[in-house]
């Protein structure tokens, strides 16, 4: 095990994808020999230790470069339990050590150019640049803004290459106009419902038309999950097309595990261009939740916060990640996940204020059970000044038995369902009747969601999974109904559709 690192084992470092002159392959093997030991160095050709409390970031299983995931926990990795959360170690030494404000810049994806190579050649390329004397004067100054002023010259154009220029500062978008329903409704002040439909398992599209048809009058818009627990179902954008075409309103969710950089690009300009103006960015579930045989777990191409910068960019700056400028730049309202009872609520607060400065201008939270609870996370988010900058809508899902609600307390990351609501619904489902007592929890915990209007929550996000008929009765009985709602028409019995 690394010394400076808490991981489990020293995982394989990278290799090159390309031979190196000599000077530069001892220089790497020598840096392999110290930092290896010392960190679990991976030679990821782009060095965070700086930035990360000097644990190494790429010993993450997920290869998370900005944070943790929605599953961080203080025991143990969600993806691999026999090591522990490697993005909880860095927070928590990063609070401990008082650097925990350095953890919000918007760090690079990997440059698989330089995977494998060293970084010390850069760093003495940058000495250079500035001057040997001046680098020296500096770093031995007794001022500490000198000492450290001297120290970022260094490193940030080191850690961040000019195709990047990350920060740690907000960026508000870039016009005024809102360009989606759901954008509109949140900045008019409403009380914004949203709600999943569940992507269909084959070509078969009329369940889902008939789901979309059904929730459309009740919420503002329609989330369509991105594949969750890494198993494939029909894509996100193709739901979401559909619902363009039914005249509802998409939220199309994208999972960072299946994309790299150019398939993110390519995608969002395509849905874009099909009537598709909110984004979900979220990091997806890992690979280690998929069925048989597995893809890749041990690397990301991109996190959700790289995805957040990116689309920003593309968006706002009008610039593909290359540089190239985008004549006809998408228009588009980005979201994120946002998990207040993952990890600790500071930390998560950080993870938070970085997706808002990175791009995120609303936020659906995973599942939450204790409204009151939430008040820690939201007293964090208030701390950093983010409330305002931000759309909160509240995830809700109605339990339909004890055995789900005791799957997803013990089970699931980031969820957590006080003692008494699992007392209920034990004494639920023993009497026969734990769907209602579902319903009505939920109900109950929509009140108390809707008593914190105004302290920077904005709505609820009713995630079904696969109860889509429940939709409708939850927002009428819990007197959300959208200002401009007509009763829809009965309709009969939808019949498959290729």
């Amino acid at each position: 095990m690394p010394i400076f690192t808490p991981g489990r084992r020293w995982q394989p470092p990278f290799m090159p994808f390309k031979r190196e002159p000599f000077g530069r392959r001892l220089l790497a093997s020598i840096e392999k020999m110290v930092k290896g030991p010392l960190f679990g160095c991976r030679m990821c050709g782009n060095c965070l230790l700086q930035e990360t409390a000097f644990i190494c970031p790429m010993e993450c299983p997920k290869g998370a470069r900005n944070g943790p995931c929605g599953g961080s926990t203080p025991e143990h990795c969600y993806v691999d339990e026999t090591r522990p959360c490697m993005w909880y170690q860095i927070y928590d030494r990063a609070f401990k050590m008082g650097r925990q404000e350095m953890l919000l810049e918007v760090l690079p994806p990997l440059d698989w150019d330089k995977v494998g190579t060293e970084t010390w050649g850069d760093v003495v390329a940058q000495v250079k640049k500035i001057g040997t004397a001046k680098v020296f004067s500096g770093l031995l100054s007794r001022d500490p803004v000198t000492r450290t002023t001297t120290w970022d010259m260094i490193f940030r154009p080191v850690r961040q290459p000019e195709w990047w220029k990350g920060d740690a500062e907000y960026h508000p978008p870039q016009y005024t106009e809102p360009v989606s329903k759901l954008e509109e409704r949140l900045k008019a002040g409403e009380f914004v419902v949203t709600a999943e439909v569940a992507p269909p398992l084959t070509v078969s599209t009329g369940k889902l038309c008939s789901n979309v048809d059904m929730v459309k009058p009740y919420v503002t818009a329609i989330n369509f999950t991105d594949c969750p627990s890494a198993t494939p179902r029909m894509s996100s954008w193709a739901c979401s097309t559909l619902a363009v075409q039914r005249g509802a309103e998409p939220v199309m969710q994208i999972a960072a595990r299946d994309r790299t950089r150019v398939g993110l690009q390519a995608e969002v300009l395509g849905a874009n261009a099909l009537g598709v103006r909110n984004i979900l960015c979220l990091s997806g579930d890992s690979m280690g939740l998929a069925p048989d045989p597995r893809g890749r777990m041990d690397i990301i191409d991109l996190d959700s916060i790289q995805m957040l910068w990116i689309l920003r960019r593309m968006r706002d700056e009008g610039i593909y990640l290359d540089g190239r400028a985008i004549k006809f730049p998408p228009k588009y309202f980005l979201g994120a996940a946002a998990a207040p009872f993952a990890s600790e609520p500071r930390f998560q607060a950080i993870r938070e204020h970085k997706k808002v400065n990175a791009g995120a201008q609303f936020f659906q939270t995973n599942l939450v059970y204790d409204p009151d609870g939430m008040e820690v996370w939201l007293n964090e988010l208030a701390k950093r000044n983010i409330l305002d900058k931000v759309y909160i809508l509240v995830g809700i899902t109605p339990i339909k038995s004890y055995k789900i609600a005791k799957y997803m307390n013990d089970d699931v990351p980031g969820v957590f369902i006080p003692e008494h609501l699992m007392k209920r619904m034990e004494k639920a489902e023993e009497a026969g009747n734990a769907q209602e007592e579902g319903v009505q929890i939920a109900l109950e915990i929509i009140e108390k969601v809707k008593a914190k209007r105004g302290q920077g929550i904005h709505g609820i996000h009713i995630m079904a999974v696969g109860w889509e008929e429940i939709v409708p009765r939850l927002v009428t009985e819990a007197g959300l109904l959208p200002s401009d709602f007509v009763a829809p028409a009965p309709v009969e019995k939808a019949t498959a559709q290729v």
